[in-house]
């Protein structure tokens, strides 16, 4: 994500969700994954990650649980209990149900906060700010919250926006229109779940998911491994093409990992494949059949 300003991350994952029959939301799962995990991987550079909710879900990554007072008590009781967890001075506000929130939209907001403004706020395809898929100034956040309980006397049922609509904001549309989605329904579920299989996303998906399962923060060259995979299917054996990814990681790792030791040890099972393939060619009399090995 870069280089900024130390940031927290607040999850708020303590809803009722009464439109989903009060099932837990944040534990449903989008490719493989629950809605909980993907925010969490947008949010993967925060120096803390706090969760607002019952404490009794496993996430793949470390976070901090705590939980509003009174429980149940709306977004802004949520957000105070998160806020004492935080000392960044940026912090993240996200819901717990947004399946297509990424590390580059998050960084987008991020990068907004910057000069007079009090944090920056996603607008969504209807041109409507979500204060939940948000980058604020913790300082702000906090004066807003004890304004609001001095004024109200409790913030319990107050709505997020009575807050957010006293801050100096920017806003940013969403840059792909699926970051503001979110899964407050059966249907809505139904189709990201949907989305996530189309053509051209699936795989991308797919690696995306599998890194956070194995804790993987390596940047994946797909197009290197597909093609590893391609010329080990062809040229050697299909069962190959799985097999060789697997000892590409492998050696990848022994070698100190990283994305350069993934293209080396990529370079060199491609080009042993490619002669593996080559010997064949020849053996059935193609072009330097007969000749002498050297």
């Amino acid at each position: 994500m870069g280089t900024r300003t130390g940031f927290d991350a607040v999850v708020l994952a303590g809803g009722s969700a009464r439109r989903l029959g009060g099932v837990d939301k944040a534990a449903l799962r989008v490719g493989g994954t629950t809605l909980l995990d993907r925010v969490l991987d947008a949010c993967a550079g925060a120096g803390a990650a706090v969760v607002v909710g019952p404490p009794d879900r496993p996430t793949l990554r470390p976070v901090r649980w705590t939980r509003e007072d009174p429980p149940g008590g709306g977004p802004l009781p949520a957000l105070a209990a998160g806020l004492r967890e935080t000392s960044a001075p940026v912090v993240l506000v996200l819901a717990a149900d947004l399946p297509f929130l990424t590390e580059a939209t998050v960084g987008a907001l991020l990068d907004q906060v910057t000069g007079d403004a009090d944090g920056a706020v996603l607008v969504d395809s209807e041109g409507k700010d979500n204060p939940l898929v948000a980058a604020y100034r913790t300082a702000s956040l906090r004066r807003g919250l004890q304004a609001l309980e001095e004024d109200r006397g409790a913030l319990a049922g107050l709505p997020l926006r009575l807050l957010t609509a006293e801050l100096e904001l920017v806003r940013l549309p969403d840059p792909g229109g699926l970051a503001c989605y979110d899964c407050d329904t059966w249907d809505a579920l139904s189709t990201a779940r949907a989305r996530i299989r189309e053509h051209g996303r699936v795989l991308d998906e797919w690696i995306a998911a599998a890194k956070a399962e194995l804790g993987l923060d390596l940047d994946v060259d797909t197009a290197t491994l597909l093609d590893l995979a391609r010329d080990a299917a062809h040229g050697v054996a299909r069962p190959a093409a799985p097999l060789t990814t697997f000892l590409v990681g492998y050696a990848a790792a022994r070698a100190g990992g990283g994305p350069e030791a993934v293209a080396q040890a990529a370079r060199k099972a491609a080009e042993l494949a490619r002669r593996w393939a080559a010997e064949g060619t020849e053996d059935s009399g193609g072009p330097g059949a007969g000749t002498s090995p050297r």
